[in-house]
C-alpha cells in the first residue's frame, strides 16, 4: 500500500498538469491570504486577474528562459495597461487599439510557442484591464498597478519553481514520448498479422495518423531539453534524459521502417509462426516502452523479466528454420529459391527488431558509453535576434499565411464583439471579448471544437458556482473553493478544456460574489459566452477561413521535399559510415514533421464542411502512400551500420539519384500548383524506367542488394503518389473552396 501511494505521488509530482495547478494554487492562496490579512478584499479581483493573465503566458522553460519570458510579458502587460488608461474614456478608440493589438500580437505566434503564450496573455490582460477600469481613467489607473503586481507575483512563483524543480517537466515529456511510442509499436505489430483479408490499408492509415502524435511528443521533449541545455557540460540527469530522447528517435526510425509489402510476407509465411513471433517481439517492445514511460515518471528502475530477449532468440531460431526449409526446397542453393526474396526481408526485419531491443536496453540502463559517444547537439528554432524575429514576422505578411489570416479574423471578431457590447450597454460585455479570444484558433476545425467546449464548460461552471454559493455561504470556504478552482483551471487547461472552463467560470463567479457584485452575473456570463461563441464561429466560416484543401498542395510538396533530403542524408551515411549527428537527425526529423503536418491537416479536413473539403479520398490515399514511402526510406536508415549492409554500388546510386530528382520534381509541381492553376503533373513514372534500365523490377529478385530492394519498393510507391497528385492538381479535379 505504501509503495502504491509512493508511486502515485511520484507520478503526480512529475505530471505537468499537476505542477501547473500547484503553482496556481500557491500563487492564488498567497494573494487571498494577503488580502484577508490586510483587509483589502476590494482589491483582490484585479490582483487575481493579473495572476491569471501571467499564468496564461507560461510555457515549459528553464528558470533563465522563464525569467526572460516573464520580463517580456510584464513589458507587454505594461503597454496594454497604458493603452487602456489612454483610451478607456473613448470606447471607439479603445476598440481600435484592441483590434490593432490583436492583429500585432497574433502575428507574434509565428515566432514560437513562448511568444504565442505571451501574445495571448497580453490580449487577455488588455480585456481584464478594460473590464476593471469601468470606462474611467481613474479606474484604469487604480486597477493597472494591481494587475501588474499580480502578474509579477506569479512570475516570481513561476521562476522560483522552475529553478527549484527543473527535472519534472523533462520527465513528464519523456514519459509521454515513450507512452505514445509504445502505442505506435502496438499499431505496427498489427500489420504483421499473417491473416487473410485483413484491411491493411485501414491499419496503415491508423499508423500514419498516430505517427503525428509521436512526432508532436518528440518535438515537445526536444524543446524541453533544448531550453535547459547551457553552454557548459550538462548535469548527469540531463545527459541521461538526452540519451533517452535520442534513443526514442532511433526507435522511431526503426519501428517506422518497412522492409517489404506485408501482404507478400503474410502469403509467403502463412503456414509458419515466424510472423507471429515478429509480432510478439514488437508487442513486447511496446510494453517495454510503456514500462520505461512509467519508470521515468515514477523515478524508479524499470521492471522487465527478460521476456523480450527470449522472444528474439525464438524468432531467430524460427528464421533459421525457414532458411533450412528454403534450402531443402531449392536443392541446397538458397539464393535461387522462390522464398529467397521474402526470406531476405524477414532477415532484415529480424535484425531490425534485435537492434531495436538493443536501443531499448541502452535507454533502460542509461548506457554511459552511448551517452559519451553520441552527438547531443539540438537545433534551436527560437529567433536569435530582433532582426531574425522581424524577418519571421515579415515572412507571414502574405495572403496565404495562416497567422495573418488568423490575426485579421481575430481582430474583426473583436470589433464585432465590442460593437455588440456597446450597442447593448452590457456591463459585463467584456466577457464576449474574452470568449472570442479564448475560442478563436487558426484552424476552422479547432475553433469549432473549442467553442463547443467553452459553451459546455461555462454552463457547468455556472451551475457549480451557484451551488457553491448556496451551499457554502461562508466567505472563508468560498475563498478556499476559489483557489481550488484556479488550480484546476491551470492544471486542466491544455488537456481537458471543458473542465478548465468550468473551473475558471466558478472562480470568477465566486470572486464577484466575494466583492458583492454577483447580481445578474450568471445570466450575463451565459449570454455573453453564447454571443462570443457565435461571433467566433461565424468569423471562422466567413473571414479568410484557413481551409485545409487550399493548404494541401504545399504540405504535400513539403513531404516529398523533406523525404528527398532524408534519402540524401541516408546515402551520405552509407558512404561515410553511421553517425547520428545533428544534420542526419535533422533531415530525419524534418521528414517526419512534414508527414505529421500532412496527417494533422487530413484530420482537420475531416471536420470541415463537406463543400470545402475537396477530394478527401485523394488526400487520404496520398497520406497513406507517402507514409508508406517514408517507411521504406526509414528501413534504409535503420540498416545503416548493420552487419551485412552493403555499400552503395553504381546501380543503387543511379536509382537513388533518379528517385531524388523525381521526388523534387513532383514537390516543385505541387508547390507551383499552390500558387496558380493550370499546372499538370506528369504521369510518366521515370523511376520505373530507371528500374527497368538497370534490370531491377518493381519487385526485386534475390540477386539485388538490400539497398536496391528498398529503393525499388520506393519506386513502386512513387508512381501512385504521382497519380494522386495529378488527380488533385489538374483543373478538372481541383476542388472549389471559398476565400
Amino acid at each position: 500500500m505504501d509503495e502504491s501511494w509512493k508511486s502515485s505521488w511520484q507520478r503526480a509530482r512529475n505530471h505537468e498538469g499537476v505542477t501547473r495547478g500547484a503553482r496556481a494554487f500557491a500563487a492564488l492562496a498567497a494573494v487571498l491570504a494577503w488580502g484577508w490579512w490586510t483587509g483589502w478584499q476590494a482589491e483582490l479581483m484585479p490582483v487575481l486577474l493579473g495572476v491569471i493573465a501571467s499564468a496564461l503566458t507560461e510555457t515549459d522553460d528553464s528558470w533563465r528562459g522563464r525569467l526572460r519570458a516573464q520580463l517580456l510579458a510584464l513589458g507587454c502587460f505594461g503597454l496594454m495597461a497604458l493603452a487602456v488608461w489612454a483610451t478607456v474614456a473613448w470606447p471607439w478608440a479603445l476598440m481600435g487599439v484592441l483590434a490593432l493589438s490583436a492583429l500585432a500580437f497574433t502575428l507574434l505566434g509565428a515566432l514560437g510557442e513562448r511568444y504565442r503564450a505571451i501574445a495571448f496573455g497580453s490580449l487577455v490582460l488588455f480585456i481584464y484591464a478594460a473590464l476593471a477600469a469601468h470606462t474611467s481613467r481613474a479606474g484604469a489607473a487604480q486597477a493597472a498597478p494591481l494587475m501588474l503586481a499580480g502578474a509579477a507575483w506569479y512570475g516570481l512563483v513561476s521562476v522560483t519553481w522552475a529553478g527549484a524543480m527543473p527535472r519534472a517537466p523533462v520527465r513528464f515529456r519523456l514519459a509521454r514520448l515513450y507512452a505514445v511510442l509504445g502505442e505506435y509499436l502496438r499499431l505496427k505489430a498489427l500489420l504483421l498479422e499473417p491473416v487473410r483479408d485483413v484491411d491493411l490499408e485501414r491499419r496503415r492509415m491508423a499508423l500514419a495518423l498516430h505517427n503525428g502524435r509521436v512526432v508532436d511528443a518528440l518535438s515537445a521533449a526536444k524543446e524541453s531539453l533544448m531550453s535547459r541545455m547551457g553552454r557548459g557540460q550538462p548535469p548527469a540527469w540531463l545527459q541521461t534524459a538526452m540519451h533517452q530522447y535520442l534513443a526514442a528517435q532511433d526507435v522511431h526510425e526503426r519501428v517506422s521502417s518497412s522492409h517489404e509489402h506485408y501482404d507478400l510476407l503474410a502469403t509467403a509465411f502463412f503456414h509458419s509462426d515466424v510472423l507471429y513471433r515478429c509480432q510478439r517481439v514488437l508487442t513486447l517492445l511496446g510494453e517495454q516502452s510503456l514500462k520505461l514511460s512509467l519508470a521515468i515518471q515514477q523515478q524508479s528502475p524499470p521492471q522487465h523479466g527478460g521476456m523480450t530477449s527470449r522472444a528474439i532468440e525464438d524468432l531467430q531460431a524460427a528464421i533459421a528454420h525457414q532458411d533450412g526449409i528454403a534450402a531443402d526446397l531449392a536443392g541446397g542453393t538458397p539464393a535461387a529459391a522462390p522464398m529467397a526474396r521474402p526470406l531476405r526481408s524477414l532477415h532484415a526485419l529480424g535484425s531490425n527488431l534485435a537492434a531495436m531491443a538493443g536501443v531499448f536496453a541502452g535507454a533502460l540502463a542509461g548506457d554511459a558509453a552511448a551517452q559519451g559517444s553520441a552527438d547531443h547537439a539540438l537545433l534551436d528554432r527560437e529567433p536569435r535576434s530582433l532582426r531574425d524575429a522581424w524577418g519571421r514576422v515579415r515572412a507571414q505578411l502574405h495572403a496565404q499565411s495562416p497567422w495573418l489570416r488568423h490575426s485579421v479574423r481575430l481582430a474583426l471578431s473583436l470589433l464585432v464583439g465590442f460593437a455588440l457590447m456597446q450597442a447593448t450597454s452590457d456591463p459585463h460585455g467584456y466577457w464576449i471579448l474574452l470568449t472570442i479570444v479564448f475560442v478563436s484558433q487558426p484552424q476552422y476545425a479547432a475553433t469549432q471544437t473549442r467553442l463547443l467546449q467553452r459553451a459546455k464548460g461555462t454552463a457547468i461552471g455556472l451551475a457549480l458556482g451557484w451551488a457553491a454559493i448556496q451551499l457554502f455561504p461562508g466567505a472563508l470556504v468560498q475563498a478556499a473553493l476559489l483557489v481550488f478552482a484556479g488550480a484546476v483551471f491551470f492544471g486542466a487547461r491544455h488537456t481537458r478544456y471543458v473542465l478548465a472552463t468550468a473551473a475558471v467560470t466558478t472562480l470568477l463567479l465566486l470572486g464577484f460574489h466575494q466583492m458583492g457584485m454577483a447580481q445578474g452575473v450568471i445570466l450575463a456570463r451565459l449570454l455573453d459566452t453564447a454571443a462570443g461563441c457565435l461571433i467566433a464561429a461565424t468569423a471562422s466560416w466567413l473571414v479568410l477561413p484557413h481551409w485545409q484543401s487550399r493548404q494541401w498542395p504545399q504540405l504535400a510538396a513539403q513531404v516529398l521535399q523533406t523525404q528527398a533530403l532524408y534519402l540524401r542524408a541516408i546515402l551520405a551515411q552509407y558512404h561515410s559510415g553511421k553517425r547520428d549527428h545533428l544534420d542526419y537527425r535533422l533531415a530525419r526529423r524534418n521528414a517526419h514533421n512534414a508527414d505529421a503536418a500532412l496527417s494533422n491537416s487530413y484530420s482537420a479536413m475531416l471536420k470541415e464542411p463537406h463543400r470545402v473539403r475537396g477530394n478527401v479520398q485523394v488526400v487520404a490515399n496520398f497520406l497513406r502512400l507517402s507514409h508508406t514511402q517514408l517507411n521504406y526510406l526509414s528501413a534504409l536508415g535503420a540498416q545503416r551500420g548493420q552487419e551485412g549492409a552493403e555499400p552503395v554500388d553504381a546501380r543503387a546510386q543511379e536509382m537513388a539519384s533518379e528517385l531524388l530528382a523525381s521526388l523534387q520534381q513532383l514537390a516543385g509541381q505541387l508547390a507551383h500548383a499552390q500558387q496558380q492553376t493550370g499546372v499538370r503533373v506528369s504521369r510518366a513514372p521515370a523511376v520505373a524506367q530507371v528500374l527497368q534500365e538497370f534490370g531491377v523490377p518493381a519487385a526485386p529478385g534475390p540477386t539485388h542488394s538490400l539497398m536496391a530492394a528498398q529503393l525499388a519498393l520506393v519506386g513502386k510507391v512513387f508512381p501512385q503518389l504521382q497519380e494522386q497528385a495529378r488527380q488533385w492538381v489538374e483543373p478538372q479535379h481541383r476542388p472549389a473552396a471559398p476565400l
